[in-house]
């Protein structure tokens, strides 16, 4: 495959890009013959009549259709949950996890893909799921079906093959792959491990940033797109898709990565946490947590997301007269949060580590452990920049139901709630004169 690692930027943009010159067609997007033999297909991500600024679709120039594969048929999906979640009943229990072990077998990103939780609900939803993987898919290819996934790496560098070109990801940054995209994730280090947020719903888009204003929060322009990069590669392949929930698998004689050319606005991309323009008081009390998000898939009702991707980031915390870690909090929203590195500042007694996660469902009360709250009621409120930490929340409106898996594994930690037990009562009553 050509090592085409430049990239389109902007996010949303309509693109344009080929690997060999003259391919793209002027004018029209199906020509009756495409140029050097190739095949015109177009890959849709929304309804053909949705509203022009919803659509999304791009056309591809590829050397093969993609019906040239054989059928399929189940395949154990080892893990994998979603998007119907019935094993377990949702829990008003606040839960928490360790890491996801570095498997002894040798074990890619697809065998080592496990659902933790999923949210269902008619036309919308997502999932959780947590990937350690030890090896790189070699002839093995994978498309989903059922929704997006939001890669969040916690260790390990990934290498995305994708069928509209090349993106490499590293910890500190996100991608995304839109469901019916065919790709291959390849390690760049030893072992790789992270999260995967599965977007059953409305596609991500920027969130409207109201009286912000113009400016803030994730840029367009920050937001990276391949460029044309196909591959012409015969022999004995798998196709993978995950339908309906389950594993469904095809033999392939060629690599789908043969796209030479495409166009359009459905791809995937990549985004660099870093490049997060924070907003934040500089007078007083505690912004809420939206203030912090990159990604939003938006439901039926305004102001109220099926899913949203927020980062805690590095940044300057100023207020005074505040407490400033988040505050104790009960959710309409129900709400994963995970750990790339450093400490969470709600978290300090430890538990709380990169590659673990936690959940607070609706209406689950939670907020900062005990020695957090001891030291942030006393300390002395002084500028301090908070470095060295990016923690991260997928948050819904509807409540997400563990597995079985999740449920039942070692790594849920049995003591979580432990942590707010010696929590002081310091109320003192003036006494009735």
């Amino acid at each position: 495959m050509t090592e085409a690692l430049h990239y389109n930027t902007g996010f949303g943009n309509h693109f344009a890009t080929e690997a060999i010159e003259g391919v793209l067609p002027e004018g029209r997007n199906s020509p009756q013959k495409v140029a050097h033999g190739l095949y015109a297909e177009q890959l849709s991500g929304s309804a053909f009549t949705a509203p022009r600024h919803e659509n999304l679709r791009s056309w591809l120039y590829r050397i093969r259709p993609s019906v040239l594969q054989s059928s399929f048929s189940v395949l154990d999906r080892g893990k994998i949950r979603g998007p119907l979640f019935d094993e377990e009943p949702a829990s008003p229990n606040q839960m928490r996890w360790n890491p996801l072990p570095v498997p002894e077998k040798t074990t890619d990103f697809l065998e080592g893909l496990v659902t933790f939780a999923g949210a269902d609900s008619y036309g919308r939803g997502s999932a959780v799921h947590l990937y350690a993987a030890n090896a790189s898919m070699t002839d093995t290819y994978f498309y989903n079906s059922d929704g997006d996934f939001l890669l969040v790496p916690e260790v390990g560098r990934l290498r995305l093959r994708t069928e509209f070109g090349i993106l490499e990801v590293s910890p500190g940054e996100i991608a995304v792959l839109p469901r019916g995209v065919r790709y291959q994730v390849v390690l760049l280090d030893p072992t790789a491990r992270g999260y995967v947020c599965e977007n059953f719903g409305l596609p991500f888009q920027l969130p409207y940033l109201g009286p912000i204003g113009a400016n803030g929060l994730a840029n367009p322009r920050d937001f990276q797109y391949p460029v044309a990069a196909f591959e012409k590669v015969e022999g004995d392949f798998k196709l993978i898709t995950k339908f309906q929930g389950n594993l469904w698998q095809a033999s392939l004689s060629h690599s789908p990565l043969d796209v030479v050319a495409w166009h359009g606005n459905y791809a995937p991309y990549k985004y660099d946490l870093s490049r997060f323009n924070v907003i934040n008081t500089v007078s007083f009390d505690h912004c809420d947590p939206s203030i912090f998000t990159v990604l939003t898939s938006p439901s039926e009702l305004p102001g109220t997301a099926n899913v949203d991707f927020v980062i805690f980031p590095p940044r300057w915390l100023v207020a005074k007269d505040t407490f400033r870690p988040p505050y104790y909090h009960r959710n309409c929203m129900s709400e994963y949060m995970g750990l790339i590195f450093g400490v969470y500042d709600a978290k300090e007694d430890g538990g709380f580590i990169p590659g673990g996660g936690s959940l607070h469902n609706q209406m689950s009360a939670h907020g900062p452990d005990t020695t957090t709250f001891n030291r942030a009621s006393t300390v002395d409120l002084q500028p301090v920049y908070m470095d060295n930490t990016l923690a991260f929340m997928f948050e819904s409106s509807l409540v997400y139901k563990p597995t079985r898996f999740a449920v039942t594994s070692e790594l849920l930690q049995q003591d979580y709630h432990s942590c707010w037990k010696d929590l002081p009562v310091n109320f003192k009553p003036i006494a009735k004169v």
